[in-house]
């Protein structure tokens, strides 16, 4: 496994992170989702991905019972804030980025992971209602009362990314990162948060870097979606993977699959690769329903791909990449948890 540092901060973590954003706590079982978690350690893998929604808080808490026993200085653990949890009915200071939620949302996170702090404490998407510097120093506040050593955003587009910094900046803390979706079909963060983000020292850490699985290869056009897998799922697997199930998208992606052989590596192993060939991705995260696709994902690290290699990806993919930055702004919500 490799190391990258996380923007210009002396942060380093493994270029392949472990996220459990759907499976844990509702796709896969407990006992599979620990394994998982155990594989990753054993791969190499030391920097973990989770948010206080993901399964409602049972995300949060398998990954804590999943690392308990382990030396936690050797660990970067990232979690996140925005979308409300529990039982209903819900408050209004349940969503979003106000003082009141970040305060009392990192203590339940704190809580469910079982320790007393994060490496990364993340935005998970930008709040319109809220000003931003109320956001920022409850941030700084999070920081300077040691719950959360440094903070990232989600899926901020430039713009919002660019005010953040400078606030965080004036608030006496740095903003290192930014999660955003990036793989070789969705390109949208490339003309505007990627240079916003060198510029401002902020890096990447990347999610659905193998487009919700279909960069593996394994859905076939024409194909019925192979049971048990994420576009099988009725519990947010299916409705995420869509958009990326056409007849031309699984096309063009099975071409890929001569240029993988022709380097030794699989098409998930290709997908990985490509998205760390941006020097401002700091780590791609991988989920896993099974230990040994973890194994699997941990051999993309390192792999460097030729120039040649690029150009020939960009020619078979051509006419079925998304570019288009303003679906970033589609990802802030523009309505209150109602």
């Amino acid at each position: 496994m490799q190391y990258r540092f996380l923007g210009n901060s002396g942060f380093q973590i493994s270029e392949i992170a472990y996220g459990n954003w759907i499976t844990h706590g509702s796709q896969i079982e407990r006992e599979t989702a620990i394994e998982c978690v155990h594989a990753a350690l054993e791969s190499g893998i030391t920097t973990f991905d989770t948010a206080d929604v993901y399964a409602n808080g049972k995300a949060e808490m398998i990954l804590g019972e999943a690392i308990k026993g382990q030396r936690r200085e050797s660990l970067q653990i990232f979690t996140k804030v925005y979308w409300p949890i529990g039982p209903d009915p819900k408050s209004p200071n349940d969503t979003g980025l106000s003082r009141k939620h970040i305060l009392e949302g990192i203590d339940g996170s704190l809580k469910r992971l079982g320790m007393e702090y994060v490496d990364l404490y993340q935005a998970h998407r930008y709040d319109i209602f809220t000003p931003l510097e109320e956001t920022m120093r409850a941030f700084a506040d999070v920081v300077r009362a040691g719950k959360a050593l440094y903070i990232g955003v989600s899926e901020w587009p430039a713009d919002k990314i660019r005010e953040g910094a400078k606030l965080a900046n004036e608030f006496g803390f740095q903003l290192i990162s930014s999660q955003p979706e990036y793989s070789m079909l969705w390109r949208v963060i490339e003309k505007e948060v990627v240079p916003t983000s060198r510029e401002l020292g902020i890096g990447q850490i990347v999610w659905s870097p193998m487009a919700q699985g279909v960069l593996s290869g394994k859905y076939l056009p024409g194909r019925e979606v192979p049971p048990g897998s994420r576009g099988a799922d009725k519990n947010g697997g299916a409705e995420a993977i869509g958009r990326f199930l056409s007849r031309e998208i699984l096309d063009s992606v099975q071409e890929l699959a001569p240029i993988a052989a022709e380097l030794g590596i699989t098409m998930a192993q290709l997908a990985l690769a490509w998205v760390l060939n941006n020097d401002n991705v700091s780590a791609a995260i991988v989920g896993a329903s099974r230990p040994d696709q973890v194994a699997e994902n941990v051999k993309a690290s390192g792999v460097k791909l030729p120039e040649a290699i690029m150009r020939r990806i960009d020619d078979v993919l051509e006419g079925v990449v998304e570019r288009d930055p303003n679906e970033t702004q589609m990802r802030v919500p523009t309505v209150r948890y109602a």
